[in-house]
């Protein structure tokens, strides 16, 4: 891998499609080359975090340094060696 290294935190319910890692590393210069790059590596990820047109699924929220992309530049925050990203998928129920 090359680039700038990143941690992904992956929560429980998306464990499944990374052999059950709590956390990877990737690598990238913005949040979508950081997490494309995982998801490469699993490529059942990228079912659960992007749509067809490789936007952000509506149930998941992701974090950069703890703060939400919504309100930075989205996929095109920029990311340094040893930023955090953070997926949290939306929990709905009553």
């Amino acid at each position: 891998m090359t680039g700038t290294m990143i941690t992904i935190r992956i929560p429980g319910a998306l464990r499944r499609y990374t052999d059950n890692q709590a956390s990877l590393q990737s690598s990238g210069e913005t949040v979508f080359q950081a997490l494309n790059s995982a998801c490469i590596q699993f490529p059942d990820l990228k079912g659960q975090l992007f749509d067809e047109h490789e936007q952000v699924r509506r149930f998941v929220n992701i974090y950069a340094n703890e703060e939400d992309i919504r309100y930075l530049s989205g996929l095109d925050t920029p990311v340094s060696a040893g930023d955090v990203i953070t997926l949290i998928p939306a929990i709905a129920g009553g």
